[in-house]
């Protein structure tokens, strides 16, 4: 079957797919799948194989390529992450194996952290049968990955069930998936049915816990009977009162580590609402399996509404001025993966718990996620992970498909979480530099009163005096700071969207897009100047159209009435000021930043002293009974 082979170790004959049992040590085991298609049709094939060349005609694990063409998987899915597996695994080879008929060629190419290509071995084949080369995982530490490329001449070369597989160091063990969902039925059983129809990511699924926060019930939906019956006794459906993401995955993480032996299990956390790509189960798992030491492994967020689109590579926050997602070094933003390609290696501190996998030891060593309902939960752990000596990796070519968080709004009831569980974060794991944080909290809640989102600015002020509670906040795990916010909000018309072409007090032909002038370049002076013309009722009188990506505040500040598109395209919110809730909000924030200089360092120890204690099993234990 194989007659030029150059580089790399070729072998005949054999199992493909050996059989791999987990708890024991395997000889060989599946690191990931090269599919030629995605889970969807939306997906992009680019995203899985490009045809460089000629036709091809594929399937999900099968392509056929006609005479005269070139197929290449230097794609996002297709690519090995050679450099993390170098600098986070001792495995030193991997085998590419695949089963091929017809007659054509299967070659190997490295990158360079810069993306230069290199052969590194090549196969021949001229009969059906198994193929396998065997590669040296021995140049990357930098960067760089591993793909096949497949080419014809004037024949047809049929490929299949073409994967990635390597010796584990230690014995393999499965893992358990956790579905934390929310009146998301529908795409709660689309995860399901994923997992569950695909026979590597279910023979590697231990168990998959369904924690079922919402009144629209998983288990209502026609679909959830067939989804249940194919993984059987692996599926726990639980229902519990909403307490978020922090509650709903902290749930199956707490269920898990209670089973005895199934307490050593990976658990890989699963938002409700991605588009999953069942080869992540595998890819995250096995890199789990394979690693030194116990490490936090990342899937990679693509974008459901731009399926092509990678949201970031690797990330960390700055808690003291409440950022979160700050790209790190040579990491990809927002980028076009059918174009680019993750060459350089790149680290990051947390990853999203869109999916992610948390090792039991991880677990065991630093306790559960802290009880804040949403927002920040995952980065705390990833930095309460990272000092107690367990790193995160974000893995490139394990991702699937999560809604952009560009296309979500930003004044929104999470914004409440998301500024008191920064500050959460900032008590502790920094120094708690409370000039910084005062600064750049009063910067910008101010700048959302200006730009007339009051509702916005009580819902962060409220964070901020809710922090200054101290850890009782925490008590009940988000449900009685969720329904105050709420409350609150509602009291604020422009929280509310309105259809576009439907707006309360206006006519539709007395608003027109607004013109967006240059950024200002003394921010400072723009405030104040912006805030005399609000209180001398010197802004424009009427009212302005501005789209989404234009909603600065020194832009919507400069009139009485803006309609300002909402995030998610789906309607407007209508802006007017009010001098009453500007006064008023202004003075509650300075309020509040007095008090957080003042009070913040004291209050920051409390938490820290808490921690232990928010974190442990019984406490966990006290929020799921209710009590």
């Amino acid at each position: 079957m194989v007659l030029n082979q150059e580089s790399g170790t070729s072998l005949l004959g054999g199992e493909s797919n050996p059989a791999v049992q987990p708890g024991q040590t395997a000889t060989r085991m599946v690191a990931q799948r090269c599919p030629f298609l995605g889970p969807s049709t939306v997906v992009a094939e680019a995203l899985y194989a490009d045809t460089v060349s000629g036709r091809a005609r594929r399937a999900r694990q099968e392509i056929r390529l006609e005479p005269e063409t070139v197929v290449s998987l230097n794609t996002y899915f297709g690519r090995f992450p050679a450099s993390y597996w170098q600098r986070w695994t001792p495995v030193t080879e991997v085998r590419l194996t695949a089963w091929a008929s017809g007659a054509g060629r299967v070659s190997v190419l490295a990158s360079d952290m810069d993306g230069d290509p290199r052969t590194v071995a090549t196969a021949d084949v001229v009969e059906d049968g198994p193929l396998e080369m065997l590669l040296a995982i021995d140049r990357f530490v930098d960067g760089g990955a591993l793909w096949a490329e497949l080419s014809t001449g004037p024949d047809v070369l049929v490929v299949r069930d073409m994967q990635w597989e390597v010796v584990p160091p230690r014995p393999v063990r499965r893992a358990a998936v956790v579905i934390c969902t929310h009146n998301r039925p529908d795409d709660c059983v689309n995860i399901l049915e994923a997992l569950a129809g695909d026979a590597e990511a279910d023979a590697w699924t231990e168990g998959v816990y369904v924690v079922d926060q919402g009144t629209d019930k998983v288990v209502d939906n026609p679909r959830f009977a067939a989804a249940a019956a194919a993984l059987d006794e692996r599926l726990t459906y639980l229902q519990q009162p909403n307490l978020g993401g922090a509650g709903g995955f902290t749930r199956g993480m707490y269920e898990v580590a209670g089973k005895g032996g199934a307490g050593h299990a990976n658990v890989i956390f699963m938002d409700d609402d991605v588009r999953c790509e069942p080869d992540v189960v595998v890819r995250l798992n096995a890199f789990a399996c394979c690693t030194v030491e116990p490490t936090i492994v990342g899937a990679q967020m693509l974008h459901l509404l731009h399926p092509h689109r990678l949201h970031i590579g690797a990330e960390h926050a700055d808690f003291e001025a409440v950022r979160a997602g700050i790209a790190s070094q040579h990491s990809p933003v927002n980028s076009d993966m059918t174009l680019h390609n993750q060459d350089r290696r790149v680290d990051g501190t947390y990853n999203g718990w869109w999916t992610c996998l948390i090792p039991a030891e991880v677990v065991a060593a630093i306790g559960y996620p802290l009880p804040v309902f949403i927002q920040w939960d995952d980065i705390e752990y990833g930095y309460r992970a990272r000092a107690a000596g367990f790193a995160t990796v974000n893995l490139p070519g394990a991702g699937l498909w999560h809604v952009d968080f560009s296309w979500k709004d930003r004044d929104e009831w999470p914004r409440y979480f998301h500024v008191r569980n920064a500050l959460i974060g900032a008590a502790l794991h920094t120094g708690f530099d409370r000039k910084r944080a005062v600064q750049n909290l009063w910067r910008e809640i101010s700048q959302d009163v200006l730009g007339m989102q009051y509702g916005l600015a009580l819902t962060r002020i409220r964070g901020m005096e809710d922090f200054l509670r101290g850890p009782q906040v925490l008590a009940d795990g988000g449900a009685a700071a969720l329904a105050a916010v709420r409350r609150e909000r509602a009291l604020f018309d422009e929280t509310r969207r309105q259809p576009a072409a439907q707006l309360d007090g206006l006519r539709a032909a007395d608003v027109s897009i607004a013109e967006l002038p240059p950024e200002p370049s003394r921010e400072n002076l723009t405030f104040a100047r912006r805030i005399v013309d609000q209180v001398r009722g010197r802004s424009i009188a009427s009212p302005a159209g501005v789209p989404a990506r234009d909603a600065h505040w020194w832009h919507v500040a400069r009139f009485e009435t803006a309609v300002v598109t909402d995030a998610s395209q789906e309607g407007v919110h209508v802006r007017r000021q009010d001098p009453v809730a500007r006064r008023d909000l202004l003075a509650r924030l300075t309020r509040v930043c007095y008090q957080l200089y003042r009070e913040g360092p004291d209050v920051a120890q409390r938490y820290r002293d808490a921690l232990p204690e928010l974190t442990s099993r019984e406490n966990w234990q006290r929020l799921f009974s209710g009590s």
